[in-house]
């Protein structure tokens, strides 16, 4: 987790009158389109109000830092729809199927605290529903996304386990060898996984993101430290960094195990839902993972392994996977999502592509620090070309031909 900020604590379950209905009739007029301003202490929304329906924010940062925008429930603390990682000077869409209800809206400059300008949003109209068709599509992608994330979640149990032992019997090289393929389930499931309150903090914050919101620095990236601890050092010359004894090994491999254990009981549990704008959402923000300014692309996400290149390709992978679950309801939307289909469809295999020329996971990848500044400047220009029509995914799938 790039993250240097503390999400809101919430449910992943979002049901009545805020859950999303799914696609809306084809012949529904456009998205409303809401221009919204991020400065570096507001967060100036155009409008207070919308009709039922998709609702695309059209979010400029003005100021001189990265921002993000979030649309919350009316309990101000569950997240109805996001985008991050809008870097100064840029804009970025939020599309978000919004049912009759009232919400909030704020910015979070910095990515750090509690957001700045959090203001009323009340949506009219009469609820949206999906025709029947659509309906049974859109639930058979819910319940395939559900499952994968389950068996995600599932599988990092076991290889976090073994990555965990390997380090508490001091065996450093089998442990530094099954720190990056421990990270891979994680990494797929990201957006989802990081919706669990402290979880991720727990799990997935590096070092400066723990120390910024006061938080103990445990996790992956806390036996990072320790695997690379002569790497920790010259990446923090003022600091006095010393090896954890065997008790101190065990004490963070417990409380990783123990995190990763309660992320599991949390999506196995009866009441974990997702919806089809969590699954199109989740896929562009999985690649927000890989691009943000302490992410994959820059090579801070593993700043002392240097094993982003597992990271990156991992969140490409369970991009593409969601993006797989809903495609062929986008591809139904007319003639623009057949065309957004084909990009996608190519975007994604030119993203991998080369991605494979850096490694694999069975052989290995290059150890990031390796990549110079022009083969990264390849990397994040590739980024883009897939970033940009996947951020037309949700607005798609949530019905509206833009081809009619």
């Amino acid at each position: 987790m790039n993250r240097t900020a503390s999400r809101w604590a919430i449910p992943l379950v979002v049901t009545g009158a805020l859950a999303l209905s799914g696609c809306v009739e084809n012949n529904s007029a456009d998205a409303t389109a809401i221009p919204v301003t991020s400065t570096a202490d507001d967060c100036q929304v155009e409008t207070a109000t919308a009709t039922s329906g998709p609702v695309r924010f059209e979010v400029e940062n003005t100021g001189d830092d990265v921002t993000e925008f979030y649309v919350l429930a009316d309990d101000g603390l569950r997240i109805i729809g996001e985008v991050e990682n809008i870097a100064a000077g840029s804009s970025r869409n939020l599309t978000v199927q919004m049912q009759p209800g009232d919400y909030f809206t704020v910015c979070k400059p910095g990515m750090v605290g509690e957001g700045v300008g959090q203001a009323d949003f009340n949506v009219t109209g009469d609820a949206v529903t999906a025709s029947e068709s659509d309906q049974a599509a859109i639930d058979d992608a819910v319940a395939s996304y559900t499952a994968y994330t389950k068996t995600q979640v599932a599988e990092l149990v076991t290889g976090t386990k073994a990555f965990t032992d390997a380090y508490r019997a001091g065996n450093d090289d089998e442990a530094r060898r099954l720190f990056p393929l421990a990270r891979i389930n994680y990494e797929r499931v990201e957006p989802t996984a990081s919706n669990f309150g402290d979880l991720d903090p727990k799990i997935d914050y590096r070092k400066p993101g723990a120390e910024a919101e006061g938080l103990e620095f445990t996790g992956f990236h806390r036996i990072e430290m320790d695997l690379w601890i002569d790497e920790a050092r010259v990446n923090y010359p003022g600091e006095d960094i010393q090896p954890l004894d065997p008790a101190g090994r065990a004490a963070v491999a417990d409380q990783l195990d123990a995190d990763i254990s309660s992320l599991y009981d949390q999506v196995h549990a009866d009441d974990f839902e997702l919806t089809i704008d969590d699954i199109t959402n989740g896929a562009i923000g999985l690649l927000d993972e890989v691009a943000a300014p302490d992410g994959k692309l820059p090579g801070e996400e593993n700043e002392f392994a240097h094993t982003d290149l597992y990271d990156f390709l991992a969140n490409v992978e369970g991009a593409e996977v969601a993006y797989e679950t809903v495609r062929d309801i986008a591809a139904g939307k007319g003639t623009d999502g057949e065309d957004l289909v084909a990009e996608l469809d190519e975007q994604f295999a030119a993203m991998k592509d080369l991605l494979a020329t850096y490694g694999s996971y069975d052989a290995g990848f290059v150890s990031y620090d390796t990549v110079d500044q022009a083969a990264r400047n390849a990397l994040g220009a590739q980024l883009n070309a897939l970033s940009e029509p996947l951020s037309q995914l949700t607005f798609t799938v949530l019905g509206v031909d833009q081809g009619e």
